[in-house]
């Protein structure tokens, strides 16, 4: 498994350390429940192992924090600017997405989210794996209770696209793609390739609605990403919103062209 970076790593251990202290645990015992030897947990708490996120799990278990450290690590591994969306998005009530090229990250399996970080060369390898886990760790909010109400806007390119040798990733991710939209409180939506032009194709767009009724939105791009909260941005959003989901297909209709889409690859 991959190796967790520093410095996110130094504090990330210190943390482990103290509280493997304040539970009076020995490196032998907090290793017997962490899945370790001893001396493998002497050298990582020495610096001269890598931590890994399989012993971060292992102290997760160890220490029975219901998966405290493994979230930190993909909190706080998250780009500062995309901190304020992930508040807003973890607190929720209602979420909106339109993606014109890809699938959410709220519904991307591990492959997939893999193969899309790939695309950026500057990314190493244990980056990739920082990052797919940090993006798995977000999906954690659909299963709570209750759960988000979330509605998914996609164009017809995004569950079309897959370059040779990506189909059985693609299927992969489609099934899954189905099979949550298959959930009361998930709705999933294509915009077919013959709407041609449409409001959408300007960019990405996310909406959350927060506990006290106010909304808070979201534009990624090239470079990073904006959070927005003014009134007359809201309101620009949420015509863009509403103009790509309006020509989006009903429901059922979008889950059988997804189907259609997935049949050949499977």
């Amino acid at each position: 498994m991959a190796d967790v970076p520093s410095p996110l790593a130094a504090f990330i251990l210190g943390e482990i350390r103290r509280a493997r202290g304040g539970a009076g645990m020995t490196q032998e015992t907090f290793g017997r429940g962490a899945g370790f030897s001893a001396s493998h947990v002497s050298a990582v708490e020495g610096g001269t192992r890598a931590l890994t996120i399989d012993f971060i799990k292992g102290a997760d278990r160890a220490l029975r924090t219901g998966g405290l450290f493994e979230r930190l690590v993909a909190s706080l591994g998250a780009p500062s600017w995309f901190l304020p969306w992930l508040d807003a998005e973890r607190t929720a009530t209602q979420l909106r997405y339109f993606e014109p090229n890809l699938i959410p990250g709220l519904l991307q399996t591990d492959a997939y989210a893999r193969a899309v970080l790939r695309l950026d060369p500057r990314l190493s390898d244990d980056e990739i794996e920082r990052r797919v886990m940090a993006r798995v760790e977000r999906q954690v909010i659909l299963t709570r209770e209750p759960p988000p109400q979330l509605v998914v806007v996609v164009d017809e390119q995004a569950i079309r696209r897959a370059g040779e040798g990506s189909e059985k990733v693609m299927a992969e991710q489609l099934t899954h793609l189905l099979a949550c939209a298959e959930r009361p409180h998930i709705s999933v939506h294509v915009v077919p390739a013959d709407v041609g032009l449409h409001a959408g194709l300007s960019g990405p767009l996310s909406l959350a609605r927060l506990a006290g009724g106010s909304w808070v939105g979201h534009l990624e791009n090239q470079l990073g990403g904006d959070v927005v909260d003014r009134p007359e941005k809201l309101d620009t959003l949420f015509d863009r919103w509403e103009s790509v989901r309006t020509e989006a297909l009903p429901r059922r209709q979008s889950l059988n062209l997804i189907k259609e889409v997935v049949s050949p690859w499977i």
